[in-house]
């Protein structure tokens, strides 16, 4: 390997350098989504984050030699609830939204990861995980519920840097009278009637299923075993989800650790807010690729270094257009060359993609110049990123798809400004450059004539 990786790993608050366990199978997790709704663009953040990180494990290791896993949560409350609002079965609900989110991330420019399993297709390891962790005097059964015994794990606590109190606070435990402490957390539980269910571990006679945490558990440990090289996610699930699977996996198997390093993207705000349903202001991926490519929400995501807080705006997503019009422009019909060595080492210093973008932009500005080998190097380089990966043709005429526009009146329009500035009635040729400007339209005027194209 002739780049050396530098990853920030969130258990030990320390950004170091990665040693695979096997550099022939490096192994990476990261949760996936809870299938019950379109996704919103803070759930499209890891996705991005974590996509750029695969592919750059693929360039430095070889394709065949990374295996990353991402889960599906198809069994969770919230899905529940939504399919018994819609009036619609779970499997039903569950399968139109992966079929969504996947359309949604395969716009965004996200390879297909290696493995995509399902919560509800590794019941049985999970039960085998419970009865483990049981049987290591680590969970107790009570009341038809399985429980984790946090005080059986000495250094719990530890990923998410917290007080008892704080996690207390943090987790909104559910006050139970059969837990053996307030911070014990529910590792399997009766299915109330028209939930989904199935038979229980432990001996227990009543039907049921599991909880959020062992879920992951049990994926990681069936893909890519006990002990696995990166953990990624977002900074919400630090604590309780990646803490209580840490306890999981490491109380069932004795490991030292689950995963050698941990990874988190930061918070998404909007406009400066945070998103929230409440303030109305939570959009979708699904939303956004009505109005612009893909590509543009994954460019606006990586100019912020995943560890920070992203604040979304408008004006971002326009100046990302900008950018790669002119990216798609200078490259046109050009083969991609060499990697630009500048740009591999800001990916190789933990994902710094503002590093990373600004190697780009001087490759731009040297192939503005006429430069070829600096277009070739442009190219490979954004595609090794997931941009400048359509026909530039392609991209050049691109509409949105909520952007219905009469073409014959834009036509008609135009010539009848021609005429008004023949006739120097430029009162009237500004206005009709207002009405098209209203529609979306902007003009070029040049000694051939006027040509015209969507503003982005």
């Amino acid at each position: 390997m002739s780049m050396e990786l530098k990853l920030y790993d969130t258990l030990t608050r320390e950004k170091r350098p990665f040693r695979p366990i096997d550099p022939a199978n490096v192994r990476m997790y990261v949760c996936g989504p809870t299938v019950y709704d379109y996704a919103h663009i803070g759930n499209a953040r890891p996705v991005i984050v974590f996509d750029v990180l695969f592919r750059l494990l693929r360039h430095i290791y070889g394709d065949a030699h990374v295996t990353y896993v991402r889960n599906i949560t198809d069994v969770d409350d919230k899905i529940n609830a939504r399919a018994a609002e819609r009036n619609v079965s779970i499997r039903a609900l569950t399968e139109q939204t992966y079929a969504n989110f996947k359309a949604d991330v395969t716009a965004l420019g996200c390879l297909p990861p290696t493995v995509e399993p399902r919560a509800t297709e590794h019941i049985e390891e999970m039960k085998t995980l419970i009865e483990m962790l049981v049987k290591n005097g680590c969970a107790y059964v009570a009341e038809g519920h399985v429980l984790f015994h946090v005080a059986a794990m000495k250094d719990y606590g530890k990923l998410s840097n917290r007080s008892l109190d704080e996690m207390l606070a943090g987790a909104r435990v559910e006050v139970a009278p059969y837990k053996k402490d307030a911070m014990d957390f529910v590792l399997w539980k009766p299915s109330k009637e028209g939930e989904p269910a199935w038979p229980s571990p432990c001996g227990i006679a009543a039907p049921g299923r599991p909880g959020w945490h062992i879920e992951c558990s049990a994926m990681s440990w069936k893909h890519l075993g006990k002990t696995f090289d990166i953990h990624g996610g977002g900074i919400d699930l630090v604590f309780p989800h990646h803490e209580n699977e840490i306890a999981q996996s490491r109380c069932a198997f004795h490991a030292p650790v689950m995963a050698n390093y941990w990874m988190h993207n930061g918070f998404l705000q909007v406009e400066g807010e945070k998103m929230s349903k409440s303030l109305g202001n939570s959009v979708t991926i699904h939303e956004l690729l009505k109005d612009w490519p893909g590509e543009v929400v994954r460019l606006t995501m990586l100019q912020t270094h995943y560890r920070q807080p992203l604040n979304w705006t408008a004006n971002g997503m326009r100046e990302a257009q900008k950018n790669l019009d002119h990216w798609y422009e200078l490259t046109a019909g050009v083969e991609s060359g060499m990697f630009c060595a500048d740009l591999l080492d800001a990916l190789a210093d933990d994902l710094n993609t503002p590093k990373a973008l600004a190697a780009l932009h001087e490759l731009r500005n040297e192939a503005a110049k006429g430069a070829k080998p600096a277009a070739a190097c442009l190219k490979a380089s954004a595609q090794l990123i997931g941009l400048l990966e359509r026909p530039a043709a392609e991209w050049s005429s691109w509409r949105p798809v909520s952007f219905a526009l009469d073409e014959d009146k834009v036509v008609d329009l135009i010539e009848r400004r021609t005429a008004a500035r023949k006739a120097k009635d430029f009162k009237e040729s500004d206005r009709i450059r207002d009405e098209l400007a209203k529609m979306g339209v902007v003009l070029k005027d040049s000694k051939d004539g006027t040509t015209w194209e969507i503003a982005r």
